[in-house]
């Protein structure tokens, strides 16, 4: 009873996304943080420099679509190298329970979720900035 309470005090006291953050491994998580922040400064950038300077703008916009390609391939990247260890984790025990194979998978796709998340968030961005440059280069 009495692990029971900490475990569920633990459970509602922190945060999903940063449960999350942390079982998906620290290293690329924070890669593909960093690519999501960068192509979001891109981008807000590019809209600051919308009236200014429509190169600097599209520059913006081309460093953007890049960061935001970056994080996703990261994810995937990170995913295949989990998958590649948790193959290897069954190869050594031999006979594995199911459950602990289903939590190795959930493990090894939150990085692949993430990078999609980065690339859907960086590309609704580009696609709002380029309706934006579109409509400055025409007046």
């Amino acid at each position: 009873m009495n692990t029971l309470s900490i475990t569920l005090k633990g459970i509602f006291f922190q945060p999903i996304a940063a449960n999350l953050y942390v079982e998906g491994g620290p290293l690329f998580m924070t890669l593909i943080l960093i690519c999501l922040l960068v192509s979001l400064a891109f981008i807000i950038r590019g809209f600051m420099n919308a009236n200014k300077s429509l190169s600097l703008a599209y520059k913006s916009l081309k460093l953007a679509v890049d960061f935001g390609l970056l994080g996703l391939v990261m994810g995937f990247f990170a995913s295949v190298i989990g998958l590649i260890s948790a193959f290897d984790s069954l190869e050594a025990m031999g006979n594995v329970d199911p459950a602990m194979f289903a939590g190795g998978l959930k493990i090894s796709l939150l990085t692949a979720t993430f990078g999609l998340l980065t690339f859907i968030i960086t590309r609704i961005g580009v696609i709002v900035l380029r309706l934006r440059l579109k409509s400055e280069a025409n007046s």
